[in-house]
């Protein structure tokens, strides 16, 4: 199976969300982990109800944060313009000049058993978010021909789930999908895990 079938995948989503690129990723949560990276951000937060790997990866990159009560529905910032947009599925809500990142887990509305995409706004954070999300290269060639400039994280979808979506994106366009809020998730502040966090 060919790798242009994630990219031809990126461009479907991207022209769903009407994003001017998508960068095709494992999960979601190392979506979000590559836009802070990429953006070196050094402090963020998130709402005490959401899902439990959000705080988890800043805890991994040593990003100062902190919990916030926030009633939320569909996404949310995590820092100025990194968005957590998991549970989104809306046609055209991309927000212009933001890492909008999207979930393809299981029980979201695209349902791949995993996956995920980073909504963006330039041809060079495309090419540098794929690169990092690829071990540093570009599946355009193999990577002992390529002089690999990139720090990467193994973090690329498969050609395999990229296919899985788009033979299920035209139903998925064509149903309506559940309205994820904040009373979706426990209170992450509560868990020991997190006892030391202000």
């Amino acid at each position: 199976m060919s790798w242009d079938i994630v990219e031809k995948f990126e461009k479907q989503i991207a022209e769903f969300y009407n994003a001017p690129f998508a960068v095709a990723t494992d999960s979601c949560t190392h979506a979000i982990e590559l836009c802070l990276r990429y953006k070196k951000v050094k402090t963020a937060s998130c709402p005490k109800h959401t899902y439990v790997s959000v705080p988890m990866t800043f805890e991994k990159l040593g990003i100062e944060w902190q919990f916030r009560d926030q009633h939320w529905s569909e996404f949310y910032l995590v820092s100025d313009n990194v968005i957590d947009a998991a549970t989104l599925w809306q046609a055209g809500s991309y927000v212009d000049n933001t890492f909008m990142c999207i979930s393809f887990q299981f029980r979201k509305h695209l349902g791949l058993g995993r996956g995920g995409a980073i909504l963006c706004n330039s041809q060079q954070d495309y090419t540098v978010l794929k690169k990092m999300s690829y071990d540093g290269r570009l599946p355009t060639a193999p990577w002992a021909e390529q002089n690999i400039d990139t720090l990467g994280y193994h973090y690329y979808m498969t050609p395999e789930t990229a296919q899985l979506g788009l033979d299920k994106l035209t139903a998925a366009m064509q149903t309506k999908p559940k309205i994820w809020t904040n009373s979706d998730y426990p209170d992450l502040s509560k868990m020991k895990v997190f006892k030391d966090v202000k």
